[in-house]
């Protein structure tokens, strides 16, 4: 894109090539956050499972009964 004389009017062309130029730099920054998204959510997910597993573990213990037989 040419550099711009405040003596010329902006015409359509240079609208497009500033617009094209926007695109290309946001696909970019959008391609780099898509992988970190993704591992953050991946991590999330373990840890969201992992907590599961030991809130449901612990409520377990609590509520475990202690039955004792005795033969007579």
């Amino acid at each position: 894109m040419p550099p711009l004389d405040p003596a010329r009017p902006i015409t359509r062309d240079d609208i497009e090539a500033k617009l094209r130029q926007l695109r290309r730099s946001g696909e970019a920054g959008a391609e780099a956050a898509r992988g970190a998204g993704l591992a953050g959510s991946l991590v999330g997910g373990l840890v969201l499972v992992v907590g599961a597993y030991l809130l449901g573990r612990r409520r377990g213990r609590k509520r475990r009964s202690v039955i004792e037989i005795r033969r007579v």
